[in-house]
């Protein structure tokens, strides 16, 4: 079994989920006792986002790949940025190891080509859909992206940083997510990505009869895949 390193803290709740989701999945794949070899950097997303606000992106690089550098010097063998926004600089931190950087966007276009997604709707924050660096890369698989209205853009970001990220969940708030998902649904998408971890605490693919790929979940079986024998 590979050790597994996590770049965390954007925010703490999807971290958690990344890491109840991959021990699960070992213990899931492997059996008896088995629970999962992880490597945890955890970093200050209050710091980020003031950073990611101020366009000041060279320091929100210099932050990951230190982050990046610890967990392998801890003994990683691939890592995970366990955030979508913050993709922004994947280029930069996956230059900076000698260890693979399994990127979000890479795992959930071959998820979408294996269940048949052709054109997938993509819930995010505000700065990743407004933003083509992670979309396009979905693209660039072959994977069409149909993104939510500007209206609708503005309501997630609002639940992902006012609610989701202090691990409020709001009923209300689940209601109008699944609005948008129905929207984009017959807007012509034959599935959904919940492109924002958080996303994951407040909607399940159980709750619609609509296919869900949640972000988290698509991560972690990627990391397990490459992590564990076959």
């Amino acid at each position: 079994m590979q050790t597994i390193g996590l770049i965390g803290g954007m925010s703490w709740e999807s971290t958690a989920a990344y890491y109840e989701g991959l021990n699960k999945g070992v213990q899931e794949r492997l059996g008896g006792l088995h629970s999962a070899k992880i490597v945890l950097a955890s970093v200050d997303l209050a710091e980020l986002t003031d950073l990611q606000e101020k366009e000041a992106w060279d320091q929100v690089s210099e932050i990951l790949v230190a982050a990046a550098r610890s967990v392998v010097a801890g003994g990683a063998d691939l890592i995970l940025l366990c955030t979508t926004t913050f993709h922004k600089v994947y280029d930069e931190v996956a230059a900076a190891v000698d260890v693979p950087v399994l990127h979000l966007a890479d795992a959930l276009a071959a998820k979408s080509k294996e269940l048949g997604i052709t054109k997938a709707g993509f819930l995010a924050t505000r700065y990743t859909v407004e933003n083509d660096f992670f979309a396009q890369r979905i693209s660039d698989h072959g994977v069409d992206v149909n993104l939510p209205d500007p209206l609708h853009v503005e309501m997630l970001d609002s639940i992902i940083y006012e609610e989701l990220v202090h691990r409020t969940v709001v009923s209300g708030s689940r209601k109008r997510v699944l609005e948008v998902v129905h929207e984009l649904w017959d807007a012509g998408s034959d599935g959904v990505i919940l492109g924002a971890s958080e996303l994951s605490l407040l909607v399940r693919p159980s709750d619609v009869d609509v296919p869900i790929l949640d972000a988290i979940t698509v991560h972690v079986e990627a990391a397990l895949n490459h992590a564990l024998p076959a």
